[in-house]
């Protein structure tokens, strides 16, 4: 049995023993009569496989009488192959709790590969939206094509979600989202919307965060049009976590309940199927796509090892010069277990395109200062051994179509992997795309035209410009295409293309397209 499956029987059974929404026979049960439709948060898929996905929906109506003092709620769900909802392939009831914020996600097992479905739940008298998703391909089909977008880093306050609107009209196979889904701090300059509210560090607080951002009509289109794969960065917990550390040097069992606080809440409110166990959850996973692609995504908060060289006073990333800590083979960015998995995947990867989704940007970012070389710690660049024993097992094992795609630096970035970075003897062995921010606000032109020319291996950076990644594989190619507005980004904002790039097949490295 692979780790996956195992993990899936395990999930199984953890959610019939702790109360999750599980799947159950169809059965008549009182329903609550709504004053105010309880749908607001929308519907999302997710996790697609070849003969699943995962169906997500939560009751969340403001000040609706009919949640108060409700302990449980019986949702039924219905799929179906057509868009006018007249060919039904499968249908249910699940429980919402209010132990559980009243989320539901449904495992939708036995569909055929590679179709589009149709889904909605209904609550009662009240009917939720209809969404739509996509399964993969069968495991050893032949694929000619595979399109998603890449997006990551939308702070409600720094703007609108246009992007997620442009998304929504796409024909996708699924979104890849790179984290910090949500933002836990606030701006001192908000240029357009505001939190209203303090930062969360109780479960209750977390779920009112999600819950504003999932009310946003342009991501709950987008949810709604493509399954989601997603994984997590810092700003779902708190900025620049490192693992059982928080930026004040919180006592690490109080941060660790902060951290199953905003775990639980994450989970309620994404189409995932793995419930978090306290202060674990298991983010990282593995997808197919036919023969074309594999997705490995990726962690890389819960198990890195704390930063390198930390101010004593806030555990901030920072620009470090001259840190021997950075040299200690020791340090890990996906902790053991992690990068085990994830190496004997790829090396056992029989698809064309390896393709690992993480949270941020792999390739270098160090800067020449008066004092020596700058690093900063809170990305791969604080983690080097790390980072060249991963690229190392890439070139050890002699694998080709390596691509990286990433997010948390509010820049569009397109880049060479080597092993040792910028050194040009060292051959490049992977590629990397960074797909910008979807509303964060990110660095000047000046700043990144200085970053490109102290890591010549960055061959693109762009942080001044808001927006997501198209990526397209085929046998022959993966491109990429940046689209990008102006920050910030207002909510009729108009996207054009600021750059495009293809990596060729059987050739590592991103070339102008």
């Amino acid at each position: 049995m692979d780790i996956r499956r195992r993990d899936l029987n395990r999930a199984a059974l953890w959610l019939a023993l702790c109360g999750w929404s599980t799947v159950r026979p169809l059965h008549a049960q009182p329903a609550p009569r709504w004053r105010s439709n309880p749908f607001t948060l929308g519907v999302a898929s997710g996790q697609p496989r070849h003969d699943s996905v995962v169906l997500w929906t939560r009751l969340a109506a403001e000040n609706e009488p009919s949640l108060e003092g409700l302990q449980r709620c019986a949702v039924r769900y219905e799929i179906f192959g057509d868009a006018e909802l007249k060919r039904p392939v499968a249908q249910g009831e699940v429980q919402a709790e209010a132990a559980r914020a009243f989320s539901v996600h449904v495992h939708a097992q036995g569909l055929g590969p590679q179709r589009e479905y149709w889904y909605r739940f209904q609550c009662g008298d009240a009917q939720s939206p209809v969404g739509r998703t996509r399964t993969a391909p069968a495991p050893d089909a032949a694929v000619a094509r595979l399109r998603f977008a890449l997006g990551a880093c939308q702070n409600y306050e720094h703007g609108f979600y246009a992007a997620h609107r442009e998304i929504a009209g796409r024909e996708l196979d699924f979104v890849l989202f790179a984290g910090d889904y949500i933002y836990e701090g606030s701006s001192r300059t908000p240029e357009l919307r505001r939190h209203d509210a303090p930062i969360p560090t109780t479960l209750e607080g977390y779920r009112a965060r999600h819950a504003l951002y999932k009310r946003d009509a342009d991501l709950q289109a987008a949810h709604a049009a493509h399954p989601w794969i997603l994984t997590w960065d810092d700003h779902e917990v708190v900025n620049d976590y490192a693992n059982d550390r928080d930026p004040a040097y919180t006592e690490p069992g109080l941060f660790l309940q902060r951290r199953a606080a905003a775990y639980r809440a994450y989970f309620e409110h994404m189409p995932l199927l793995l419930p978090p166990q306290g202060a674990a959850m298991r983010i990282h996973d593995r997808f197919a796509w036919g023969r074309l692609a594999e997705l490995w995504t990726l962690d890389c908060r819960q198990y890195r090892s704390h930063h390198a060289c930390p101010d004593t006073a806030h555990d901030w990333g920072r620009l470090v010069i001259g840190c021997e800590t950075l040299a200690d083979p020791t340090r890990t960015m996906l902790g053991a277990e992690q990068s085990r998995w994830l190496a004997q995947g790829l090396a056992a990867s029989g698809r064309q395109w390896k393709l690992l989704g993480q949270s941020t940007q792999m390739s270098p970012t160090s800067l020449e200062a008066p004092r020596g070389r700058q690093f900063w710690t809170d990305g791969w660049d604080g983690y080097p051994e790390a980072r060249r024993q991963l690229l190392q097992g890439i070139a050890d094992a002699g694998l080709r179509d390596v691509v990286v795609l990433g997010g948390d630096v509010h820049r569009y970035v397109a880049a060479d992997l080597r092993v040792v970075p910028n050194d040009t003897a060292s051959p490049v062995v992977a590629s990397e795309f960074v797909g910008g921010s979807i509303s964060s606000r990110g660095a000047s032109r000046t700043s990144m035209d200085w970053l490109r020319q102290d890591n010549p291996d960055v061959r693109h950076a762009r942080g001044d410009e808001r927006g997501y990644a198209l990526i397209e594989a085929t046998p022959k190619s993966l491109h990429c295409e940046f689209r990008a507005t102006a920050h910030p980004v207002v909510a009729d904002a108009r996207f054009h293309t600021q750059a495009r790039f293809v990596v060729e097949a059987g050739r590592a490295g991103v070339k102008p397209a």
